[in-house]
């Protein structure tokens, strides 16, 4: 499995719309994700919470197990969760396509403070532990991401670009939908554009037609939207206004 490669003409990847299932009717799932599908939505975005890493409690493997009976769509989980090595084989055999997972939860489970010190003691070379889920989950035929929250250093990453598929920035603190948008989060998709096009770099929180730019001139190819498109009057134009910012600015800023 491998995500499409950077087409001429544009300076990152082809953009993915991801709506996030966590903000539609949970009671009627396969519809709501078969309906953001024929609306135009590139891939389905799953929120995966333990009540741990994150203050919130979600759906888990069985759900996905279910859903993937209903659609043959991209599945991209996000797993806020303080044990990301013990559910890689679940979610595999669940049938996600992207497994992503927190950095700071790799380092030192819910411990964001020990995780950050681990993470800066590694150096260059990174740490063994992320560096082995990573290949657990690429050898289990998903493709990796890994994501950060807002106050972890961009720079924490770079040890893991080359092996990894895509780097979730997260422009809220992760745990609930419907937050509000964190502009100053942007300068962490333009380091990574700047150095990386192409790669994957997907942006999840409060992201709607009133701050796709900011997120689409940073860079960003991957754009999770929940509450923006799941509450519109018009889910279908709201999934296209946010595919035409990041397509526009994917080809005016090639074209510099």
């Amino acid at each position: 499995m491998a995500l499409a490669p950077r087409p001429a003409g544009r300076d990152r990847p082809p953009t993915a719309i991801a709506p996030s299932i966590l903000s539609s009717d949970f009671a009627r799932l396969a519809e709501e994700c078969q309906r953001m599908v024929d609306l135009g939505a590139d891939w389905l975005h799953v929120d995966v919470m333990d009540g741990h890493f994150v203050p919130n409690l979600t759906l888990g493997a069985p759900i996905v197990k279910s859903l993937r009976k209903h659609t043959a769509a991209f599945l991209d989980v996000h797993l806020m969760v303080t044990h990301p090595a013990q559910w890689v084989k679940e979610f595999a055999a669940a049938g996600a396509n992207m497994y992503t997972f927190h950095l700071e939860a790799a380092a030192a489970g819910d411990d964001t403070a020990a995780a950050l010190a681990a993470l800066q003691a590694a150096g260059d070379a990174g740490l063994p532990a992320v560096h082995e889920l990573v290949a657990s989950i690429q050898a289990a035929g998903m493709l990796a991401g890994i994501t950060i929250k807002p106050g972890t250093p961009v720079e924490l990453l770079l040890p893991y670009i080359a092996a990894i598929d895509m780097v979730l920035i997260m422009t809220v603190e992760p745990g609930f939908g419907g937050q509000s948008f964190m502009p100053p989060m942007m300068d962490k998709v333009r380091f990574l554009r700047s150095r990386f096009p192409d790669l994957y770099i997907e942006v999840d929180g409060g992201l709607a037609p009133d701050t796709i730019q900011a997120a689409a001139e940073a860079g960003a190819n991957a754009i999770v939207a929940g509450s923006a498109i799941f509450g519109a009057a018009d889910p279908g134009a709201v999934i296209r206004q946010l595919r035409e910012a990041v397509d526009s600015a994917a080809t005016a800023a090639a074209a510099q």
